[in-house]
């Protein structure tokens, strides 16, 4: 039986609440910032991730991957928006779904960036020194939100990459492409 490394896991778990977290407020922000208040008035423009979790997708998934080395990945309650109270439905539906993985790149270069100006090196690597957790974390924090980014946008609705394609193709198109992929796009990600 491998080790588990509980203290991994934990910090793991809680870089992840602290993504998920950050990428569903950036979504309820923008689409208040745009001129839909649906998710300011559900109380989602928060970085309480009480707000945000959802019990099977942030909590038992995200867990289950790190206990057993499955690769799976958390999700978040979606932030709903109604384009309807968009001013630019098309353009700034795009910009709210495109905002979560925004967030979590400008996270990914902050933790990048903390991360070059901390002392760790080979040599206080075997030394008692705070900057190894703090490494440890930060680089956790990189990676995983780079892996966020980039896996919600694969072109597949109902990730955020397929409703920012939707908004670029024209709008039959956007529109066909929307009735034929996003009944499947569950069974698609899960082909992934």
């Amino acid at each position: 039986m491998p080790h588990i490394d509980f203290a991994q896991i934990v910090l793991g778990f809680v870089v992840l609440l602290f993504s998920l977290t950050v990428h569903e407020m950036a979504h309820a922000w923008t689409a208040d910032q745009l001129g839909d208040p649906t998710a300011r008035l559900l109380g989602r423009v928060s970085l309480n991730p009480i707000v945000h979790a959802d019990l099977i997708g942030t909590v038992i998934f995200p867990l289950i991957a790190m206990i057993s080395g499955v690769p799976l990945i958390g999700w978040a309650k979606p932030v709903p928006v109604n384009p309807r109270q968009l001013g630019h439905p098309r353009r700034d539906f795009m910009l709210v779904a495109a905002a979560g993985p925004a967030s979590n790149l400008v996270m990914a270069v902050g933790a990048a960036m903390v991360l070059r100006l901390l002392p760790v090196s080979p040599v206080t690597l075997g030394e008692p020194n705070l900057s190894v957790p703090i490494a440890s974390l930060l680089g956790q924090a990189m990676r995983l939100n780079v892996l966020l980014a980039v896996f919600n946008m694969v072109p597949i609705p109902p990730l955020d990459g397929g409703n920012v394609l939707s908004g670029l193709l024209p709008r039959r198109l956007g529109y066909q492409y929307n009735t034929i992929v996003r009944p499947y796009g569950f069974l698609l990600i899960y082909a992934l």
